[in-house]
């Protein structure tokens, strides 16, 4: 059921937010001299894309929230103040670790994590994966008050088990980011790598929890799986 069919003020304030967010992602992007300076922006282009889609995540993930539940209350207010707050701090450890970890991956230009010390790069993958516990702690909170007002709300048994397997999908994400910044703080130099590729765990698990839930989901409520052709 779509309960937020309206944009609300909060909806209407968010977006705004995140628009500026993503203006910071472009904001010391110059407009090319020459050709040459043309191919070095045109390099950038990855690692944009790639702070522009984990963005975009973000706001989907507000969008469909919001849109679900249409919540209002004061504690959904300071989260949602909280999460717009993170999203700003979170675009600069971001943009920077896309910048250099695109050319690290690609061969394409030059990484940056070389010229840094040890204690620069667990710093800045602290800073990066803090990012991200705090973003996907806070959809854990949100939907954690929707469901704590499903009398309110009326929310049907198959909304309050969606709630649930949201909450359980975001604290998988809040548990990575914890075991990269434990794995940044605690692996020496020469394996302190590990702290960011074991974000490449997120497609499996969340693969995975979308896979058992959808057939916990199909058994508890066939009613609402759609027909056959």
């Amino acid at each position: 059921m779509i309960r937020g069919r309206d944009v609300s003020r909060i909806e209407g304030f968010s977006d705004a937010v995140f628009g500026f967010a993503l203006t910071l992602l472009v904001a010391s992007i110059e407009v090319p001299p020459d050709f040459e300076a043309l191919k070095l922006t045109l390099r950038g282009f990855l690692p944009f894309a790639l702070t522009f889609a984990l963005i975009c995540w973000i706001w989907y993930l507000h969008y469909n929230f919001f849109r679900t539940y249409g919540l209002h209350d004061r504690l959904t207010i300071v989260l949602n103040c909280v999460l717009l707050f993170v999203v700003l701090f979170f675009v600069y450890p971001l943009k920077v670790v896309a910048n250099n970890l695109v050319p690290l991956i690609t061969g394409i230009g030059e990484s940056g994590f070389e010229r840094l010390s040890d204690a620069d790069n667990r710093f800045l993958m602290v800073c990066y994966s803090s990012g991200v516990v705090a973003v996907f702690l806070i959809f854990v909170l949100l939907n954690w008050n929707a469901l704590r007002q499903r009398q309110a709300l009326d929310l049907s048994a198959e909304e309050a088990f969606d709630a649930r397997s949201a909450m359980r999908a975001h604290g998988l994400s809040v548990l990575l980011g914890v075991t990269s910044i434990v794995l940044a703080v605690t692996l020496p130099a020469n394996r302190m790598g590990f702290a960011g590729m074991i974000y490449a765990l997120e497609g499996p698990f969340q693969g995975l929890n979308g896979y058992f839930s959808g057939r916990t989901r199909a058994r508890r409520f066939p009613s609402s799986m759609p027909e056959p052709r």
